[in-house]
C-alpha cells in the first residue's frame, strides 16, 4: 500500500513542479504556433498546447484533492521555470519545433525515471501526462524537413539544441534550491533513484534523439 500524501510532501512538491511545466508549455506553444509556416502546421502546435492545459488542469485536480491549492504548490519553480522559456525564445518555426523536440523530451524522460519513486495514483497520473509520441515524431520530421531544405540549417539548431539542454540543466539546479527538501529527497534517494545512472540514462536517450533528428550532439 502506498504511503498517504499530505501538503508539503515530495508528491506534492513533484506534482507542482509538473503542474507549471505543464502550464508554461501551453503558454509557449500556443505563443510558437504563430511562427509555423502554414495553417497546418500551426494547427498542430494549436493541438499540442491543448493537450497540455488538459494535462495541467488533471494535474491541478489532483493537488486539490489533496488540499494543496495548485498556486502554492507551484509557486517554488516559477522563477526558475519562467527563466529557462525567457532565456530560450525561439526565433523562427525550426528552432521552435527543437525546443519541443529536445526540451519536452528530455523532461518527459526525467519525469518517467522518478515516477518511479510514486505510490499510486500519483506515479500514473506523471506517467499519463507525458508527451505523446506522436508530437515527437512531428517535432523531428519538422526539424528533417527544415535540413532537407537547407542543410546548413543543421549546425544551427544542433547549437541550438545543445544551449536548450545547458539552459535545461542550469534551471534545474535553481529548482532544486528552490524547493523545501523533500523533492530533493525524492529524487537523490539510493534505495529509489540512482542519480549517476539517471543521468546516463537521460544523456542516452538525448543523444539517440539528436540523431533521429538529424542534428549532432
Amino acid at each position: 500500500m502506498s504511503a498517504p500524501t499530505t501538503p508539503g510532501s515530495a508528491v506534492a512538491d513533484l506534482l507542482g513542479l509538473v503542474a507549471l511545466g505543464e502550464l508554461l508549455a501551453f503558454e509557449r506553444m500556443a505563443g510558437d504556433a504563430r511562427l509555423a509556416p502554414d495553417l497546418r502546421r500551426r494547427a498542430a502546435l494549436g493541438e499540442m498546447a491543448a493537450a497540455e492545459i488538459a494535462n495541467y488542469h488533471r494535474l491541478a485536480d489532483r493537488l486539490a484533492t489533496l488540499g494543496v491549492p495548485p498556486e502554492e504548490a507551484m509557486r517554488p519553480y516559477v522563477e526558475a521555470l519562467q527563466a529557462y522559456h525567457d532565456s530560450t525564445e525561439p526565433r523562427d518555426w525550426a528552432e521552435a519545433v527543437t525546443k519541443a523536440y529536445v526540451g519536452d523530451a528530455i523532461t518527459d524522460d526525467f519525469l518517467r525515471e522518478i515516477a518511479g519513486a510514486l505510490g499510486e495514483p500519483d506515479r500514473q497520473l506523471v506517467l499519463d501526462v507525458l508527451h505523446e509520441s506522436r508530437y515527437a515524431e512531428f517535432a523531428a520530421a519538422e526539424i528533417r524537413l527544415a535540413i532537407e531544405a537547407d542543410p546548413r540549417v543543421a549546425h544551427r539548431l544542433s547549437m541550438w539544441a545543445r544551449r536548450l539542454v545547458g539552459e535545461a540543466l542550469s534551471q534545474a539546479g535553481r529548482v532544486a534550491a528552490a524547493d523545501r527538501g523533500a523533492l530533493t529527497a525524492l529524487i537523490a534517494e539510493g534505495e529509489r533513484v540512482d542519480v549517476q545512472a539517471l543521468f546516463r540514462r537521460l544523456t542516452a536517450a538525448h543523444t539517440e534523439r539528436m540523431a533521429a533528428a538529424g542534428l549532432n550532439n
